[in-house]
């Protein structure tokens, strides 16, 4: 791999190119970046990461294994469309825009051509992304292993098919936000027993590390581990009984489908506006 372009550099390209420096995948001079007219953010990606920041677009998508859309859903057919005469049918097209398929994409490009779909999440800025990545019939296997090794730069990868990538939205795409809710109210049951705010936090972090590194280095299911951590008529037990009692574990559920729902209709609207019925 010799260079990635980024069309858009917001907070998912610059966690992304973070990645890839860090990792040494690429030197900064190897990735080139541009976006519609914040010429201060590109100098800023210049000055942290040593990327190449550019609104030459021939310049910018010359001999790229890779160009990353990383622009908003709603820019899709403008980006993509300033972009298209610059394409070839072997360059291959990473999106990371929520709701745009990789039929869209085709599409809006005008060309038979390699299109990654991915669905990375926030956890990226600290290379603990989990990504889905679904891909389209003109992907080569060479391909396929570049953007995975793109991603593992930011954590873990999986691929799936595209009609699963909704799914993915919904459990881990918006998983972040659902830990930090249960963070909150963590911090709000500990202020209200007397616990010191900063006290609090460090203990809240070290026990979902903790839990997490259970989960992910055991064999045994969560379930299993939960009940090996209650006691009958312990202070565990009497903690998940209130839970059970307000159904948490059915409204964790209920939120992951409606996430889920929620992507596809989105995906629906974008592609209803990329494309009116006429």
């Amino acid at each position: 791999m010799k260079k990635i372009a980024f069309i858009g550099a917001g907070s998912m390209a610059e966690a992304m190119i973070s990645g890839i420096v860090e990792s040494k995948l690429l030197k900064g001079e190897q990735i080139w970046v541009t976006n519609r007219s914040n010429q201060e953010k590109l100098d800023n990606l210049h000055e942290k990461y040593g990327v190449n920041g550019s609104y030459n677009l021939e310049e910018l998508l010359d001999g790229a294994d890779a160009v990353i859309l990383a622009m908003k859903p709603k820019e899709a057919a403008t980006g993509i469309g300033q972009i298209k005469s610059y394409l070839t049918e072997k360059t291959m097209l990473v999106s990371v825009l929520a709701g745009v398929s990789t039929e869209n994409i085709e599409l809006l490009a005008e060309k038979k051509l390699p299109v990654v779909r991915a669905m990375p999440n926030t956890s990226a800025t600290v290379g603990k992304s989990a990504t889905g990545l679904a891909i389209n019939a003109h992907v080569t296997d060479v391909q396929k292993k570049i953007v995975q090794t793109i991603f593992e730069t930011v954590g873990m990868t999986a691929f799936v098919d595209e009609s699963k990538i909704d799914a993915i939205t919904g459990l881990s795409g918006s998983g972040p936000a659902y830990i930090y809710y249960l963070i909150e109210a963590m911090e709000k049951g500990a202020a209200e027993i007397g616990l010191d705010q900063q006290m609090a936090k460090e203990l809240i972090v070290q026990t979902l590390l903790g839990a997490a590194d259970m989960v992910a280095k055991s064999a045994k299911p969560a379930k299993q581990l939960r009940a090996e951590v209650t006691s009958p008529g312990g202070t565990t037990e009497a903690g998940l009984r209130v839970l059970a009692s307000y159904d948490v574990q059915n409204a964790f559920i209920n939120c992951i489908k409606e996430a889920t729902a929620q992507s596809k209709r989105l995906g629906i609207a974008l592609s209803d506006e990329l494309y009116p019925v006429k």
